[in-house]
């Protein structure tokens, strides 16, 4: 079985536990390597989900439980542009939640902070789908937030040259 499959599996069980405790319909942005594997951009091994906090409700825990090994960000420690949902993908398949990928830019951006070699690996698959132009206007939003936490905007930063220079952006 593929690690997309694996996932989307994952994203089945997700549905099926929130329609058995009646939920209602919330929305999920998911970013990182599942994003990357659920959008198609690489097929790296990976089985954690990272997606942004959206201020959820406490109940959506016991549906989130389902996702095992998680990641929900806090907007203000995340590094994404403030329009980042505006290029999201949304994935069709589900009713009881609406889960959208993030455009691949928006990922790469997201990775800046810590570029790891894994982080570097997703990069180096997303450029391919990546509007260079783009990313340099999701940057400039990055930079411009009030509400990005100093310390991640200053880590951001901190390899900024770097992506610009691998990537040529």
């Amino acid at each position: 079985m593929s690690i997309k499959s694996l996932l989307t599996q994952t994203l089945d069980d997700l549905e099926a536990v929130a329609k058995l405790f009646s939920t209602p319909v919330f929305d999920i942005y998911f970013l990182g390597g599942a994003a990357c594997v659920l959008g198609g951009y690489t097929e790296r091994a990976t089985r954690d989900f990272d997606f942004v906090d959206l201020n959820y409700d406490s109940s959506l825990g016991r549906v989130f439980t389902v996702l095992r090994d998680y990641d929900m960000l806090e907007y203000e420690s995340a590094v994404l542009a403030s329009d980042y949902r505006e290029r999201a993908k949304k994935l069709d398949k589900y009713t009881a939640f609406n889960a959208y990928i993030l455009s691949p830019e928006d990922i790469a951006v997201s990775k800046i902070i810590r570029l790891s070699e894994s982080d570097i690996q997703d990069i180096d698959a997303l450029m391919d789908h990546c509007d260079k132009e783009l990313i340099n206007k999701i940057i400039d939003n990055v930079l411009t937030r009030d509400d990005l936490f100093d310390s991640k905007k200053q880590g951001f930063k901190n390899n900024l040259q770097s992506f610009r220079e691998r990537y040529d952006v």
